[in-house]
């Protein structure tokens, strides 16, 4: 009997509409992936709202930030692969290059969930924080909304041409505390799908990123697509800083990342309750 569209049942993936998460999905995107007896549905949404919808269990698969999943009650696994890591480097705090002594802390973040503010709780408190979409900071910023920004993604890279001074880049900040690299975002799978079916999913996931560093030309090509507007030699950089061999296995070093970084927040009252880490395994 021949399987149709019909007969697929749906997996609903959640990513976000950026280079490193679109390049991650290369494979799954171009048919050359599959999930037996699957179809996949992507949802594609910035990462605090993925962060929500994972909170409220409404998607099976979805990237996170790492600072949200301690507030996920164990309803989840951390798939080992998928996951964006920073090694001495990370989420920038910029300021107008020409108001070198801003008047307010205010300071534009891409959401109380993100890893990005729990590091910047961690290692630059003080800071009023004042929420808004990761791409609206840089305008907030320029337009003298906030006197600050937290700035993600792609504007890590770019902020000097935007006029913009460096504070403190937060992945440096905890590097040079723990030696360790920062797991900014993991990619998760709700526990309720199964383990047989989970473990097909991170197989999954895997083979897509292999195919796209097998497939560099046409897989940067799709991933800029969501680049907006980053040139081609900037976005190989940035698909490079959070798609490298981390994202392919989480491993040893990631795990005990994962751990510390819980557990300092933890310690600093940020989270209620230690968080146990559960990867996802054969």
């Amino acid at each position: 009997m021949t399987t149709t569209e019909e007969d697929l049942k749906t997996i609903r993936f959640g990513h976000t509409p950026d280079p490193d998460d679109a390049y991650m999905f290369y494979g799954l995107a171009s048919g050359q992936v599959k999930i037996p007896g699957h179809k996949i549905e992507h949802i594609l949404e910035d990462i605090e709202s993925l962060n929500h919808k994972a909170l409220d269990s409404e998607i099976d698969v979805t990237a996170i930030s790492t600072a949200v999943y301690p507030l996920l009650n164990g309803t989840y696994w951390i798939m080992p692969t998928g996951a964006s890591v920073g090694r001495n480097y990370g989420p920038v705090v910029v300021r107008r290059a020409d108001n070198p002594n801003p008047r307010s802390k205010r300071i534009g973040i891409p959401g109380r969930n993100t890893t990005a503010y729990l590091l910047l709780r961690l290692y630059a408190p003080g800071y009023t924080p004042v929420e808004y979409r990761f791409d609206e900071i840089p305008r907030a910023v320029q337009r003298g909304d906030v006197d600050f920004g937290l700035l993600i993604h792609e504007a890590q890279l770019t902020y000097e041409g935007m006029g913009f001074s460096k504070v403190i880049n937060l992945g440096e900040a905890w590097h040079e505390d723990t030696n360790l690299p920062i797991p900014l975002g993991l990619d998760v799978v709700r526990k309720g799908v199964g383990k047989p079916l989970a473990l097909e999913i991170w197989k999954a996931l895997k083979q897509s990123i292999i195919i796209a560093n097998e497939q560099k030309g046409p897989s940067v090509e799709y991933a800029l697509q969501y680049g907006r507007g980053l040139k081609r030699d900037l976005g190989e950089k940035f698909v490079g800083m959070y798609v490298n061999d981390d994202t392919l296995e989480l491993g040893e070093e990631g795990e005990a990342a994962l751990n510390r970084l819980f557990d300092k927040a933890y310690r600093a009252g940020i989270y209620p309750k230690p968080t146990p880490v559960e990867v996802l395994r054969d």
